[in-house]
C-alpha cells in the first residue's frame, strides 16, 4: 500500500470518526422544524442539546444563528436588525429563541450552536425554518373567501371573524358569506394578528377601522389608541371602548372601561368627525389586553375586528453573564415584554445616576458588588426598570424560637437582590472544607436532635455577586440522659477518710441533682455533688441520685457505701449465768461491731498461748484452777480490741455446806417467829416475867459469780470485778423481844488490786448494800450497857446489785 492511499484511509477514519463522535455525542434536538407565524407576533423557537464529557465539561457559550460572517456563525442577539427583539435563554440543556415583532424579513432557517470549555464547537442540524405571512382575505368565487398566509406548503389552521365576530370555521377557504359584510382572518395561535378586512357585496360596509394594530408602552406612560368609522353621519349613533380577548368569542355585554373601577381617573374618550381615540394615563402592567370600539345607531350596532393590542411593559435588567478576572465584568441587556415601535433609545442608571453609555438596549462593562443598575426608555425615564444588585447581607431566623428534640425546626436565610438569590446553607464546626446543608431558602430538621445543635449561617448568590449572613445559634432542649455516677475513692472506704459522691447527666437545660439515701433527701442543688468530711460506720447505705429539668427525669442505678472500721469494744457473756459448779460446761461468748467482721482470739490472764480462735469458747469439766481474769480479743484489718471476764468456780462441798446452811437458817426464821409470837402473847398474860435467852448463832458465807450482760460499751477489768458478789448472813439469839430493822449503804468487799481505781470511779458506780438488824424485846428496866451487850443478836444481810455500764 502506498502512503497516498495509506494517508487517505486515515483521512476517511478521521472523517468517520468524527461523523460518529458527532452523532451519537454531539446532538441538538428541535422539536419544531417548521413555523409559520404572522407580522408583527411573536415566536418561540425551541432546542435541546448534549454532549459527552465528565461532569467537570461545561457549554459555556450558547447562541442561536441565521447568518454566517467571515465563515462564523453571527450571534443573533448582536445582529443589529434584531436589536431589541430577539434574545435566548437556557436551562437545564434546554434553550428558547424569542422574536418580537416578526416581519416578512425574519423569515428564514435559524440553528443552534454550543461551545464547551474543553473548546469543542457543535452546530445542531437541520435547524427550524421560520415563515413569516401577511395574511390576506380574497374573494375566489361568487360564494367563497380565501385566506391566503404565506407558510409554502405548511399545513395551518386558521380563525374566521364576520364583522369582528368569531365564526366557527377552522378552514383556509370560506365557502359561505353574506354581502354587505367585513370578513377577516387569522392563523390559529395568533388571533392577535388577523389580516386586514375584506368589504363583501358592496363599495362600503358599515365597519371600524383601527389605526394601531399592536401598541407597545411603558408602564407609567399613557397611550392613545385610535379608530376610525364610515357611517359618522348617524345622528343617533353612540360609541364606547371596552377590552377583550379575542382568543374567545365577544362578551354578550361588553362594559364601558369608563365605568371600570380599575381605570377610574385614568381613561379619557375624545370623538371627533368619524374617529374616536381613547386615552389611558398612568399604564399598569394589568391594563395590557387588546381594546375595542362598539359602534351603535337606532338600526344596528358594530364592533369591528381586529381592534388594538395594548402591551403594558415593565422593563427588565437582564444579566447575560459574568466574568470575572482582576475584577468583575458583566453584560447586560434592558428588555420588556414586548417591542415598542419604531425601535426607541435607552437610558442607564447607576445606583440613580444617569450614565453615559449610550442608548443602546445592551452594557457590557465594570461592575462592582455596591452597584444597582436599572434602565428605562428615553422619555420615560419616570418609570425605568427594576434595579439589578448583588445580594445584600442575608438575614436568618429560626422557627420555632424554642426547640425541643423530636420537635420540627425551621431555618430561613432571606437576602435583598435582584435576580433572586440562590441560597446554600451552612454548620461552622471548625472545618474549612465545609460541605453545604442544603441549598434552598430554608432549611428544615425533622424531627430535630441534640446533635444539631450549633452554629449556622447561610450564603446568598446571584450573577452579580453573593454574600453570606450572620450566624444563628440552634439550642436544643431535651430531658436528661447518659446518666453517670461514681465514688471517689473507688477502692475500700476506711472510717474517718473523705468521701465524695458524683452523679452527673446529659440535659439541656442544666439539670438538677438530688441525693437520697434510702428514701431521705440528702442534698439538692445543681451539682451532682454529696461530700462526707469525715465518714462514720453510720453513713453506710445504699445511694442514689436522681436527675431532672423540666423536659423529664432519671434515676441513677443506686450505689453502695460500705464503711469498714476497727472493731468496737467487744462485749462478753457467759453460760450458764448462775453459779458455775466444778465438773460442769461452761461457754464463753465474745461479740463486737466490726467491717470487715472480726475474728476472736480468747485468752487467760498471765498465760501467754491463746485459749481459743473462735468467737465462742467452751470448757468442759471445769475445775477450780479453772477460775481466773478471762479475756477476748476481736480484730480486722482496721484494728483490734479486748475485753475481760472474770470466772469463778464453787467447789460441790461449798455447795452442800451453802445448802446446809440455808437450810438452818430458814428453820431459824420459822422458830424464831413462832417464838416471838408466844413470847409476845404470854407477856400480855404475865407482865415483867423474867426471861432468859440462849444464844445461837449461825454465820454462813458463800461465793457465787454471776453472769454479765451484755452492755452497750465495753468494761474495764476493775468494773468486771465490781459484778462480784459477796453476802453475809448472821443470825444472833438476843434478850430483847422487839424487832428492829435498820437499812443503811454498806461497803462492798472488793478485792484489793482493784480498790484504789474503783475510788475515782465512785460516782459511776450503782452498786447498793443494806443491812437488816433484828432484835427480840428486852426487860424495860434493863440498863444501857445490858442492851449493847444483846446486840450481838443483829441480823445483818448484804444484797450487792450489778454495776451497770
Amino acid at each position: 500500500m502506498s502512503l497516498t492511499a495509506a494517508a487517505s484511509g486515515f483521512v476517511v477514519f478521521l472523517l468517520s470518526a468524527q461523523v460518529i463522535w458527532g452523532r451519537y455525542f454531539y446532538e441538538v434536538t428541535y422539536p419544531k422544524q417548521n413555523i409559520c407565524a404572522p407580522e408583527g407576533s411573536t415566536v418561540d423557537i425551541h432546542c435541546s442539546y448534549k454532549y459527552p464529557g465528565s461532569h467537570e465539561t461545561e457549554a459555556i457559550t450558547k447562541f442561536w444563528f441565521i447568518k454566517m460572517e467571515k465563515h462564523n456563525p453571527l450571534d443573533l442577539t448582536k445582529d443589529p436588525k434584531y436589536s431589541g427583539r430577539a434574545d435566548h435563554s437556557c436551562n437545564n440543556k434546554k434553550c428558547t429563541l424569542t422574536i418580537r415583532d416578526l416581519r416578512q424579513s425574519d423569515s428564514g432557517k435559524y440553528r443552534f450552536r454550543f461551545i464547551t470549555n474543553d473548546d469543542e464547537k457543535y452546530t445542531g442540524e437541520p435547524g427550524v425554518t421560520l415563515s413569516v405571512t401577511g395574511l390576506q382575505v380574497t374573494k375566489l368565487t361568487s360564494n367563497s373567501l380565501k385566506c391566503f398566509a404565506y407558510c409554502g406548503r405548511n399545513h395551518f389552521h386558521v380563525m374566521w371573524y364576520r364583522n369582528g365576530h368569531i365564526i366557527p370555521y377552522r378552514t383556509t377557504s370560506l365557502n359561505s358569506f353574506t354581502n354587505g359584510n367585513s370578513y377577516s382572518c387569522a392563523l390559529e395561535g395568533h388571533e392577535d394578528f388577523p389580516s386586514p378586512s375584506l368589504c363583501v357585496g358592496g363599495h362600503t360596509c358599515n365597519g371600524l377601522t383601527y389605526t394601531d394594530k399592536n401598541i407597545c408602552a411603558s408602564k407609567g406612560s399613557s397611550v392613545d389608541i385610535s379608530c376610525t368609522y364610515d357611517r359618522y353621519n348617524y345622528t343617533d349613533k353612540s360609541t364606547f371602548w371596552f377590552s377583550g380577548d379575542r382568543s374567545h368569542y365577544w362578551p354578550p355585554q361588553p362594559e364601558d372601561l369608563m365605568k371600570k373601577s380599575q381605570y377610574s381617573g385614568r381613561v379619557e374618550v375624545k370623538t371627533e368627525r368619524g374617529r374616536s381615540t381613547l386615552k389611558i394615563s398612568d399604564l399598569r402592567e394589568s391594563d395590557s389586553a387588546r381594546y375595542y370600539l362598539k359602534f351603535k345607531t337606532g338600526s344596528f350596532e358594530w364592533t369591528s375586528s381586529p381592534g388594538t393590542s395594548l402591551t403594558v411593559t415593565a422593563l427588565q435588567v437582564q444579566v447575560i453573564r459574568t466574568v470575572i478576572r482582576s475584577a468583575t465584568y458583566v453584560e447586560l441587556k434592558c428588555l420588556s415584554s414586548c417591542f415598542p415601535a419604531r425601535n426607541p433609545s435607552y437610558v442607564w442608571f447607576r445606583s440613580g445616576e444617569k450614565m453615559t453609555w449610550g442608548q443602546t438596549y445592551f452594557y457590557y462593562g465594570p461592575f462592582d458588588a455596591q452597584h444597582i443598575i436599572s434602565c428605562a426608555l428615553i422619555g420615560h425615564e419616570s418609570s425605568p426598570s427594576p434595579p439589578v444588585y448583588a445580594p445584600k447581607r442575608p438575614s436568618v431566623s429560626v422557627s420555632p424560637s424554642e426547640i425541643e428534640e423530636g420537635s420540627s425546626v425551621t431555618l430561613t436565610c432571606s437576602s435583598d437582590a435582584n435576580p433572586a438569590a440562590n441560597y446554600t446553607w451552612y454548620k461552622e464546626d471548625g472545618n474549612l472544607d465545609l460541605k453545604p446543608l442544603s441549598t434552598k431558602k430554608q432549611f428544615a430538621f425533622t424531627p430535630v436532635q441534640s446533635s444539631h445543635s450549633g452554629e449556622y449561617y447561610c450564603t446568598a448568590k446571584n450573577e452579580l455577586g453573593n454574600s453570606m449572613s450572620e450566624s444563628i445559634s440552634i439550642n436544643v432542649k431535651y430531658a436528661p440522659r447518659r446518666p453517670s455516677v461514681s465514688v471517689s475513692p473507688s477502692a475500700e472506704i476506711e472510717e474517718g477518710s473523705s468521701v465524695t459522691l458524683s452523679c452527673s447527666c446529659d440535659a439541656n437545660p442544666a439539670a438538677k441533682y438530688t441525693w437520697y439515701k434510702e428514701n431521705q433527701t440528702l442534698v439538692q442543688g445543681p451539682e451532682g455533688i454529696h461530700h462526707f468530711d469525715l465518714i462514720s460506720f453510720e453513713d453506710s447505705g445504699i445511694y442514689h441520685c436522681k436527675c431532672e429539668n423540666k423536659y423529664g427525669n432519671i434515676t441513677f442505678t443506686p450505689v453502695r457505701i460500705d464503711v469498714q472500721y476497727a472493731p468496737k469494744r467487744p462485749s462478753v457473756s457467759v453460760s450458764p449465768s448462775a453459779e458455775i459448779e466444778e465438773g460442769s460446761s461452761v461457754t464463753l461468748t465474745c461479740s463486737s461491731d466490726a467491717n470487715p467482721a472480726a475474728n476472736y482470739t480468747w485468752y487467760k490472764e498471765n498465760e501467754d498461748s491463746p485459749k481459743a480462735f473462735r468467737q465462742i469458747f467452751i470448757i468442759t469439766e471445769i475445775r477450780a484452777e479453772h477460775s481466773g481474769n478471762y479475756y477476748c480479743e476481736a480484730q480486722n484489718s482496721r484494728g483490734r480490741q479486748n475485753s475481760t471476764l472474770h470466772l469463778i468456780i464453787v467447789s460441790s462441798s461449798m455447795k452442800s455446806v451453802a445448802a446446809g446452811s440455808i437450810t438452818v437458817i430458814f428453820l431459824a426464821l420459822i422458830f424464831l417467829s413462832a417464838f416471838l409470837l408466844m413470847r409476845r402473847k404470854k407477856s400480855l398474860e404475865q407482865t415483867l416475867e423474867p426471861r432468859v435467852r440462849q444464844d445461837n448463832k449461825l454465820q454462813v458465807n458463800m461465793v457465787t459469780v454471776r453472769d454479765v450482760p451484755s452492755a452497750p460499751r465495753p468494761r474495764s477489768q476493775a468494773e468486771q470485778q465490781d459484778d462480784l458478789c459477796y453476802a453475809s448472813v448472821t443470825f444472833l439469839k438476843n434478850r430483847e423481844d422487839p424487832l428492829y430493822s435498820n437499812i443503811r449503804l454498806g461497803q462492798p468487799i472488793r478485792p484489793k488490786e482493784v480498790e484504789e481505781e474503783d475510788d475515782e470511779e465512785d460516782e459511776e458506780e450503782d452498786v447498793e448494800y443494806t443491812a437488816v438488824m433484828f432484835k427480840s424485846n428486852g426487860a424495860a428496866t434493863g440498863s444501857t450497857h445490858q442492851e449493847a451487850a444483846e446486840d450481838s443478836s443483829e441480823l445483818y444481810s448484804t444484797v450487792c446489785k450489778n454495776t451497770r455500764v
